[in-house]
């Protein structure tokens, strides 16, 4: 492909964007399999371009004066010194020729200042959300927010130890290393998709996971003689992480309102050998209601934390979407305090950096739940009996890449009197 039918594809591919929730990667995974024509060159280069664009939207957009996918791409060839002339002719399938309008907004761009929303690229509505999380650190949170994130992994005890797969990891050539904090994590530099697709994966030596999610799960302080409920288990990643935590003895219930994410689960649990892990699809004709040692609770979220590594869901995130949100989360929080039993817990998580998804549905929820109390998070990671407690760990747990290294995340652990 010339470098201008790169240019239109990855035009393309943005308007495609526009009009799907699928997440950007499994998107460009789809698109290439049904183009064989686009070489492996070919597709490295698109993706950069839509992850380049996903990832400076804002600045892009006020740039060209417009958020369309063909005036983002030509922000982007601005920003990389390329010469939109050359590339923007009409021929070769790549983009039409510039239009007079276009031309114009090149030669003369924004003299005012960018507003605070296109220097930290993100949704102009959440200003007044991350300013409150932030304050005068917005900007150096937000910069961390737009960088590549590293790949962690989560050992899987169940099967090896983690000295052993850091050892095997580095002789196969991997830059591998310990996570600062999470005493199972192992870290390695992005573009390793291949790990996926090894012996040691498809033996359950390990699982993909951020260190933030590793530690939210120590949080949990799981012990072998324990029931605990995963009560939004989705595919399970935390369910995982506690069975080897207690050592394949006691009971994990993970529920979720989805069939096909508790088969997936399944399919995990059968591969990591996780054999105490029963699943739960909730819905009307199957209530629980049973009382646990430990409820966990994963809470459905704007998935702001995880912008490093889905750039695409900053730009999808609507005031009505945060608005239905924030209601949902305290249904659930509602619902996981039924299942506590006297003297247990209940961890409530996020994988979200805006306050009102994390602190203000604590506070809302222990105004309404007066035998529940907060258990400073510090306390509770002492008890995991792990090393090196993580910066931000205090009253509760706040991750972001800045502070931690980690996606952005958020644990507060209550207990039931």
């Amino acid at each position: 492909m010339t470098p201008a039918a790169r240019l239109q594809m990855a035009i393309d591919i943005l308007e495609a964007m526009a009009n799907t929730e699928q997440p950007a990667d499994r998107l460009l995974k789809d698109w290439f399999r049904s183009r064989r024509f686009a070489g492996s060159k070919d597709r490295a280069a698109i993706a950069e371009r839509v992850f380049a664009v996903q990832r400076r939207r804002g600045a892009f957009a006020w740039r060209m004066g417009s958020d369309a996918p063909r005036a983002l791409v030509l922000a982007s060839v601005l920003a990389a010194n390329e010469n939109p002339a050359t590339l923007f002719t009409g021929g070769g399938y790549g983009p039409a020729e510039l239009t007079d309008n276009e031309l114009a907004v090149i030669a003369v761009p924004p003299t005012a200042d960018a507003p605070l929303w296109v220097r930290g690229e993100f949704p102009a509505f959440l200003e007044a959300d991350l300013v409150r999380a932030f304050g005068d650190r917005l900007l150096e949170e937000m910069t961390a927010l737009q960088m590549r994130a590293p790949i962690d992994l989560r050992v899987n005890t169940l099967r090896r130890e983690r000295g052993e797969v850091l050892a095997a990891l580095l002789a196969q050539g991997f830059a591998a290393e310990p996570t600062p904090y999470a005493p199972h994590g192992i870290r390695i530099a992005s573009g390793t998709a291949a790990l996926g697709r090894g012996a040691m994966f498809e033996s359950g030596a390990f699982e993909f996971q951020d260190e933030a999610a590793q530690i939210a799960s120590l949080l949990c302080r799981a012990r072998p003689d324990m029931r605990i409920l995963d009560l939004a288990a989705g595919a399970g990643g935390k369910s995982l992480a506690l069975a080897a935590e207690m050592r394949n003895q006691g009971e994990i219930v993970a529920c979720d309102i989805r069939q096909p994410a508790l088969q997936e689960l399944a399919v995990r649990a059968k591969r990591a050998g996780a054999t105490n892990i029963k699943t739960h699809l909730l819905d009307e004709r199957r209530p629980l209601d049973e009382t646990f040692d430990t409820v966990l609770l994963d809470a459905p979220c704007s998935g702001s934390g995880t912008w490093r590594r889905q750039p695409e869901l900053r730009w999808r995130l609507t005031p009505q979407r945060l608005a239905e949100l924030v209601p949902l989360q305290d249904r659930l929080l509602a619902q996981a305090a039924r299942h506590v039993k006297p003297g247990g817990r209940l961890v409530y998580a996020t994988c979200s950096i805006l306050p009102r998804e994390n602190e203000a549905r604590i506070a809302a929820f222990l105004g309404r739940n007066p035998a529940f109390k907060s258990l400073r998070a510090a306390a509770a990671w002492c008890e995991s009996a792990a090393a090196n407690p993580p910066p931000g760990i205090g009253e509760f747990f706040r991750a972001t890449p800045r502070t931690t290294g980690t996606d952005g995340f958020f644990a507060a652990v209550l207990k039931r009197d």
